[in-house]
C-alpha cells in the first residue's frame, strides 16, 4: 500500500537557489531544498544551478547574489525576548536594583505583551542576522509563538522560579509537565527547554527536580551563573563557602546540557568543574558592561578546560540590543584589552562562539553552511565603505561593518528577510506600541 507520505498531498519541497555567493572567499552556487542545504558547487560548475533564471515561483526562488557573502546565521544563545518592550526603564543601576525594577514591571504585563515584545524581537534579530535564538521568558508559549509566526528558529524554556515558596514549586512543577506534554506536537523547528532561574532564587528541591526532569527527557538546562560578585558571595554565605559553580555541581545538575548565562565571577576551581563538566557558557559583554557586573570573562581559560563557549545579547532592558554582531566585536576587543593580548580572541573563534558553538550547545545540525545542514544564513552585501580595504572579509565583517550590511536572511530554507525588507513590520510595530500601554496602568 502507498503510504499518505509519498501521495498525491505531498508537499512539493520548496527550492532556493544562490548564485555567485562568496563562501570563504570562493565564489559558489548553493542549492537548498526544504529546510537543508543540498548542494554548494564551485560557481558556474553545476550547468542546471548557473542557469537556473532568477524568476520566482511557488516552488523556487533564485538570487543574485554578486558582492554578496554567505555567513552562518547567528545563534543568540541567552535572551529574554520580551523586553525589547522595556528598553531604558531602568537605566545607571547595579544588578540588584534593576531586578528589583524590572521584576515590578513584569507584575503588569500579559501574554499579549510578550507575543508583541516578542515579534519585535524577532524583527530585530532577523535584521542583525539571528535565525536561532534562546529565550528565557514568563509565558513561554506567547513567545514560542511569535518566533513560530516570524519564522525563525525559538529555543523557548518553561522558567523555574520558585522563590523558595513550596507552594509556588508544586505549581510550576505541574505547569512545566504540561508544557513539556504540549512541546512534543511542536514543529521541529522549535526547541523546548527548561529554566532554572539562578541560585539565589530557585531551592535547592527545585534545582534538584528540574535537572531530574531535563535528563529523563533529554532536554537542555538554561540558568543564570555567576552574574555578578553579589551572587557568589551570598551564594558562599548560605552554602558553606560554595560558589554558585561548585553548589550546583555539589548538587549533580552540571553537565553538558547546561546552558549557563554568564559565568562571568569565577575562581580557578569553578573553571575547571565547568570545563570538566563540558557546560556550554554564554558571554553577555554588553548586559555585563552595562549593570556594571564585571568584564573579565575567562573566555581563554574556560575553552581551554572543555567548556563550550557561546554569545548571547542578554535582554534589551540591560543590553538595550539583539545585535549579536555588536556584542561579538565588543567581546572581542574587550578581552584583548584587559588581557593586553591582541590574540586573545581570533576571528574565527569569534564567529564560532556565535554560530557553530551555539549550534553544538542546542544539539542542531546548524551553524556552518555545508551540504547537509540546516539552512540557516544571511547573505551580506559588501558593496559599500566597510569592505572596500584588501583586508579579508571576517575582519571587515565583524569589526567594521553593522548590522545593515545584511542584505537577506535565510532561516530553515526560507527566506524571512529580503533586501533588507520585512513586509509586517509597521503592523508589528503597532501591536508593539498597543501592548507597551500595560506597563503604564
Amino acid at each position: 500500500m502507498q503510504s499518505r507520505k509519498n501521495g498525491s498531498a505531498r508537499k512539493i519541497m520548496t527550492k532556493i537557489i544562490l548564485k555567485n555567493v562568496k563562501l570563504k572567499e570562493k565564489p559558489v552556487d548553493i542549492l537548498i531544498e526544504g529546510a537543508l542545504i543540498s548542494r554548494i558547487v564551485p560557481t558556474g560548475s553545476d550547468p542546471v544551478l548557473s542557469s537556473a533564471r532568477t524568476d520566482v515561483s511557488a516552488a523556487q526562488e533564485v538570487m543574485d547574489c554578486t558582492g554578496k557573502v554567505a555567513v552562518p546565521g547567528f545563534i543568540n544563545m541567552h535572551t529574554h525576548a520580551a523586553m525589547t518592550l522595556m528598553r531604558g526603564v531602568s537605566e545607571d543601576q547595579k544588578l540588584e536594583d534593576w531586578l528589583n525594577t524590572i521584576w515590578g514591571l513584569e507584575d503588569k504585563i500579559d501574554s499579549n505583551f510578550v507575543h508583541c515584545g516578542s515579534k519585535i524581537a524577532c524583527l530585530e534579530m532577523m535584521k542583525t542576522g539571528t535565525t536561532t535564538y534562546n529565550d528565557q521568558y514568563w509565558y513561554p508559549l506567547a513567545s514560542h509563538q511569535a518566533g513560530l509566526e516570524m519564522g525563525l528558529r525559538p529555543v523557548v524554556s518553561y522558567v523555574i522560579l520558585d522563590r523558595f515558596d513550596s507552594n509556588e514549586a508544586a505549581r510550576q512543577k505541574d505547569q512545566c509537565q504540561m508544557m513539556y506534554e504540549g512541546s512534543l506536537r511542536w514543529p521541529e523547528r522549535s526547541v523546548f527547554a527548561v529554566s532554572a532561574h539562578a541560585v539565589y532564587t530557585v531551592s535547592e528541591e527545585m534545582f534538584l527536580w528540574t535537572s531530574e526532569f531535563v535528563r529523563k527527557r533529554g532536554l537542555k538546562l538554561h540558568i543564570h551563573l555567576s552574574e555578578s560578585r553579589a551572587e557568589v558571595e551570598n551564594c558562599k554565605a548560605a552554602h558553606g563557602g560554595l560558589t554558585p559553580t561548585e553548589y550546583l555541581d555539589s548538587l549533580g545538575i552540571l553537565d553538558e546540557n547546561v546552558i549557563a548565562a554568564h559565568t562571568l565571577h569565577l575562581t580557578d576551581h569553578d573553571v575547571e568543574i565547568l570545563g570538566n563538566r563540558h557546560v556550554n557558557c554564554v558571554h553577555n559583554v554588553n548586559s555585563n558592561l552595562k549593570l556594571a557586573s564585571g568584564y573579565r570573562f575567562k573566555y581563554r581559560e574556560l575553552m581551554d578546560a572543555g567548556a563550550n563557549v557561546c554569545i548571547g545579547t542578554d535582554g534589551c532592558a540591560s543590553s538595550n540590543n539583539l545585535d549579536m554582531l555588536e556584542a561579538m566585536k565588543t567581546s572581542a576587543l574587550l578581552q584583548k584589552a584587559w588581557r593586553e593580548d591582541p590574540t586573545a580572541m581570533p576571528l574565527n573563534e569569534l564567529l564560532d562562539c556565535a554560530t557553530k558553538n551555539g549550534a553544538k550547545a542546542l544539539g542542531l545540525n546548524a551553524g556552518s553552511i555545508k551540504e547537509g545542514y540546516l539552512a540557516d544564513l544571511m547573505i551580506v552585501d559588501t558593496d559599500n565603505t566597510y569592505f572596500l580595504s584588501p583586508g579579508p572579509f571576517l575582519a571587515n565583517f565583524l569589526y567594521s561593518a553593522h548590522s545593515d550590511t545584511i542584505h537577506s536572511l535565510i532561516c530553515n530554507g526560507k527566506f524571512l528577510i529580503k533586501n533588507h525588507k520585512y513586509p509586517e513590520e509597521e503592523e508589528i510595530l503597532a501591536n508593539a506600541r498597543e501592548a507597551m500601554k500595560i506597563l503604564s496602568k
